[in-house]
């Protein structure tokens, strides 16, 4: 940093929701450890009033930048009313984007006669495959609808894209995304790497029904990279296991009273007595678990089932171009208003974590290469690396930005 000039100054505005706010705060943070300043905040900066106090906000402070997500619709426009460079955020990687813009552009799914057959995205570096039954938003109805065509036009008008990713993860999307779409993007991820302790782990984001003491000791107990963190098929997998039970469905009752769809009859007394489960109900410390050696650390292999969001995008990424993933077969996109439905049978779950879990030559190459792109994500936030590149780059050009 010059230290004869003033430190950028970044306003980041999250969209209220555990998957978009967490890692906005994180990539603050991140950029906060570049700046020389701390992460207070005055009352000021509240935007429970959104529009209106967000646009005096900017016009008072005159920030050099301010980081946006796209789910606050209104906020690209109310932005450049106020002319400070914008920069969006929507939780996308690059490979992600690059199939969202190219579906729009050439509409292959226009072209298939039913929901469930195959259709490669044209003009990708790879043949990426999907089904119009996978597709969000772009879909037929109701899925089909503006939302992608808002993000995609506030997009367009900004100063570029923030991604939580990282350049080794997905490279020749990176480069086909900048290069071949046109996009400016800072890969500045993956964020969650700036939690360095126990209690940022376990307090980034909502508290746990099960506290982490109580969780770290059930994983200290089991072997390394043994456990399982996935949700269905689990008792039959024959492996240890963490069940996070998220929101849970209800269905009405004899006599109009309502009842929740728990667990399977006796399945909690089992894993009560056998110790080789452990059942957290709501929100799970992710961060925490996942980086236990128990679990494998950073960098490991998953079980994907997609269901809603760009989650068959991230999928394709995940099992057919970075091969660290096995799918359960998952077909059919949800919107999250929908009731849920199963769509999955728990054998093809059982299947596919006896897959991926097991002693075999695949699931060995499998954890092989995660474990490599786990120690990559790691050199990547560090100095020199080449998210804090980015980082760097970013802030640097709005320092030059201030004389121009």
């Amino acid at each position: 940093m010059d230290l004869n000039s003033p430190p950028v100054e970044m306003f980041f505005f999250p969209f209220v929701g555990g998957g978009h706010q967490i890692p906005m705060i994180d990539i603050a943070r991140v950029f906060a450890s570049h700046a020389d300043t701390d992460m207070s905040a005055n009352s000021y900066t509240d935007t429970s009033m959104l529009q209106e106090p967000l646009q005096n906000l900017l016009l008072e402070r005159k920030p050099d930048c301010i980081v946006h997500d796209v789910f606050h619709r209104w906020s690209a426009d109310a932005i450049d009313s106020a002319g400070i460079p914008r920069i969006t955020f929507n939780g996308n990687g690059c490979f992600a984007h690059c199939v969202r813009e190219n579906m729009e552009r050439y509409e292959p799914h226009e072209k298939v006669t039913s929901d469930l057959e195959p259709f490669i995205v044209p003009g990708l570096p790879d043949g990426i495959e999907l089904t119009t039954s996978q597709l969000p938003f772009l879909g037929r109805p109701p899925n089909g609808g503006g939302l992608h065509k808002r993000m995609r036009g506030s997009d367009e008008k900004s100063f570029g894209v923030m991604v939580n990713s990282f350049y080794e993860l997905e490279t020749a999307y990176v480069d086909y995304f900048r290069n071949e779409l046109g996009n400016r993007a800072w890969l500045v991820g993956p964020v969650s790497l700036c939690n360095r302790n126990v209690e940022d782990k376990a307090e980034r984001g909502q508290k746990t029904s099960v506290n982490e003491q109580t969780i770290l000791s059930w994983l200290d107990s089991e072997e390394l990279d043994s456990v399982l963190y996935i949700a269905h098929g689990l008792e039959a997998s024959n492996h240890p296991f963490i069940w996070v039970i998220g929101k849970i469905l209800k269905s009405t009752g004899q006599n109009g009273e309502s009842k929740e769809n728990l667990l399977p009859s006796g399945l909690e007394d089992r894993i009560k007595e056998s110790r080789r489960g452990l059942i957290i109900r709501g929100w799970a410390p992710q961060l925490l678990i996942l980086e236990h050696p128990a679990v494998g650390g950073t960098g490991m292999p998953m079980v994907t089932w997609p269901i809603t969001a760009e989650q068959f995008t991230n999928e394709k990424l995940i099992t057919d171009e970075l091969k660290i993933g096995v799918k359960v077969g998952s077909m059919h996109w949800m919107s999250p208003r929908t009731e849920s439905w199963v769509s999955v049978g728990r054998d093809k779950v059982e299947a596919a974590v006896k897959k991926l879990m097991g002693s075999g030559k695949e699931a060995a190459e499998m954890r092989r290469r995660a474990e490599k792109l786990g120690v990559k994500a790691k050199i990547a936030v560090e100095e020199g690396g080449s998210s804090c590149k980015n980082a760097d780059a970013l802030i640097q050009e709005l320092k030059s930005r201030r004389q121009s």
